[in-house]
């Protein structure tokens, strides 16, 4: 026999049955505040930037996102440079960083002995508290001379024949050590994620596998990797939309070149590294809305990249709770 479940109740409806109380009333009143802030929050962010934008989006319309030009003396402007530009930073980040994020946790979860988990773990999850203008001061200082004295040469030694390696390095501001870190600030995010991921798959389903006489690894690609890999999904999607918006690092170590490149070792430029660089020294109220039109841009991919990850975490949810 169903039973439909009971729906959480309202004051009213409490009042109605005779349970009402005012601590009921009050934390009815403060949650449903905070919900309603949170909307209306994004509700203002929207309309502010949609409307600081509008000028550009008037002048430039759809074409803004295919043009590659930026030129404040000709008050032309386009977005087509910085969207190749994330794109290309973005993408070969979450490339890198999650097998490695993946590694990580498996190793957390179901290799590293019980002593070593906390430590490592907590030491992983310590880079996110790295300040990223710390992090782009690191890929100045240290990451961009490596990156042109030793990395460089050798990718472009054994992998010259590709045009992302074609050119050989000759300044350590360039598309590659954006990517390297990116990648760094994705590691303990997707990380974080897997290892919770793998820590709620059901112990039964292991040792199950186990008894059949599967190997370790298999038991990782045949168990752990299938009930996991939604939820793998939206951790990359998530890391992704972090990428993408992040400013400060990468305008320090991607040069804020006005090009399009295909070799990693050329420098360029994203969304939101132009936005960080040019906001405060804007020639005209055109280049100031331009910029603000690449935030529209930003602002639309992240929350497209947020839904898709909330529709992959409830399907995942769904399908433990049928398990």
């Amino acid at each position: 026999m169903a039973f439909a479940p009971k729906s959480i109740a309202g004051p009213a409806a409490l009042q109605r049955r005779g349970r009402f109380r005012p601590g009921d009333a009050i934390l009815y009143v403060v949650t449903l505040a905070a919900a309603l802030t949170a909307v209306l929050l994004l509700a203002l962010i929207t309309r502010e930037v949609l409307a600081d934008a509008w000028p550009a989006m008037k002048e430039f319309g759809l074409g803004f996102l295919t043009s590659t030009e930026w030129d404040s003396n000709k008050r032309l402007f386009g977005a087509g440079t910085f969207i190749f530009g994330t794109a290309v930073t973005s993408f070969g980040a979450l490339l890198l960083a999650t097998p490695i994020s993946l590694a990580i946790a498996l190793f957390l979860t179901e290799l590293a002995p019980r002593g070593f988990r906390t430590v490592i773990g907590t030491l992983v999850e310590m880079l996110a508290a790295v300040p990223s203008v710390v992090l782009g001061l690191w890929g100045i200082l240290v990451l961009g001379p490596w990156v042109v004295n030793t990395l460089g040469p050798a990718l472009h030694s054994t992998l010259g024949w590709l045009p992302l390696f074609s050119t050989e390095p000759s300044v350590g501001s360039n598309m590659l050590a954006a990517i390297l870190i990116l990648t760094i600030m994705l590691i303990p995010i997707i990380s974080s994620i897997c290892r919770e991921l793998f820590l709620s798959v059901p112990a039964d389903l292991k040792d199950g596998a186990l008894a059949l006489g599967a190997t370790r690894w298999e038991v990782i690609r045949g168990v752990i990797f299938p009930y996991a890999r939604a939820g793998i999904a939206a951790a990359m999607i998530l890391g992704l939309g972090r990428a993408v918006g992040e400013a400060i690092a990468v305008t320090q170590v991607i040069g804020n070149n006005v090009a399009i490149n295909w070799s990693l070792f050329d420098s360029g430029d994203t969304l939101a590294s132009r936005i960080a660089g040019q906001y405060e020294g804007a020639d005209n109220a055109l280049q100031l809305a331009s910029l603000v039109y690449l935030g529209v841009i930003l602002l639309i991919f992240s929350l497209i990249a947020n839904v898709i990850a909330q529709i992959i975490v409830r399907r995942v949810a769904g399908r433990h709770r049928i398990v």
